[in-house]
């Protein structure tokens, strides 16, 4: 099964990572300025997931394909990585399909500064 991880970016941001079981990021949220609007988006994605028509293919000026969520407003909720063709991105739209809708929600520590 995969995790929500929930982390603090370097500028003060909450941000989530869906993974997928085997540790790979397989979406990537916006910031959000508090922490209970970054765990709204994890639900938006639980609750929109679900949804084929909320999903976009789209291709990278490289060339690479990635994909977006969007919630039932049109708001992007989170972005996919790269991947090398249409094909592999929509399995990619799959595992987020399957992951999102039970996987748990993590809190990643930030790390001290040296």
């Amino acid at each position: 099964m995969g995790k929500f991880e929930i982390k603090i970016r370097k500028d003060g941001d909450f941000q989530f990572n869906l993974k997928a079981g085997n540790g790979e990021v397989i979406l990537t949220s916006e910031g959000y300025t508090t922490k209970a609007a970054c765990l709204n988006g994890i639900e938006s994605v639980r609750k929109n997931s679900a949804d084929d028509s909320k999903f976009e293919v789209l291709e990278a000026k490289n060339g690479k394909m990635y994909f977006r969520l969007k919630a039932g407003n049109g708001q992007v909720i989170g972005a996919s990585q790269m991947y090398a063709s249409k094909e592999t991105a929509k399995k990619g739209i799959a595992s987020v399909k399957r992951n999102a809708p039970e996987s748990p929600i993590v809190e990643i520590e930030p790390a001290p500064e040296a």
